[in-house]
């Protein structure tokens, strides 16, 4: 079995101070591209498990967004940082499995990749993420306020990585 480490995309990978509709409005913390390589330097899947109620809701469609994640694919892949697979949950108000604080899309590409989800990490910057890494069993990292449900509670990614790399 595989171990990896789930990432959340807005407020994880990048800003998110206006909403991300086209690939232009994707902004990448400076720190994005190490932390990430040095995930798959470490041994590590990298997924993106991202709730995109806005395709529900109208504000942009799935091609919009899968050419927000082309994009974002191309420029980690720049740096040497390589996302193996990006899950979104594009419900707002349905009902549904995978929206987070639900498990599903964590559960999904557990399957799919063989992945030991008791050796891998969900980092997120919302109590949802954090919910549903608990609940898929995952440790969980807190980026920002802390959350006493998380097992870990850091500034940004970067410093999720040291912890991550001393497991």
């Amino acid at each position: 079995m595989t171990k990896s480490v789930f990432l959340d995309r807005d407020g994880v990978i990048n800003k998110y101070d206006k909403p991300v509709n086209k690939p232009e409005d994707l902004e990448l913390f400076p720190w994005t591209s190490q932390a990430i390589n040095q995930l798959n330097q470490a041994g590590y899947k990298v997924f993106i498990v991202t709730n995109q109620g806005g395709i529900e809701s109208g504000y942009f469609t799935t091609t919009d967004l899968e050419k927000i994640h082309q994009n974002l694919v191309t420029t980690l892949k720049e740096d040497d940082a390589i996302i193996d697979d990006i899950e979104y949950c594009p419900h707002f108000k349905s009902n549904c499995k995978c929206r987070k604080p639900k498990p599903g899309m964590i559960f999904k590409l557990a399957d799919k990749y063989n992945i030991d989800l008791k050796a891998s990490f969900m980092v997120g910057d919302r109590n949802s993420d954090i919910i549903a890494g608990n609940k898929a069993k995952c440790q969980t990292i807190k980026l920002g306020e802390e959350y006493p449900a998380a097992n870990y509670s850091v500034k940004n990614l970067a410093e999720a990585v040291s912890i991550i790399k001393s497991h």
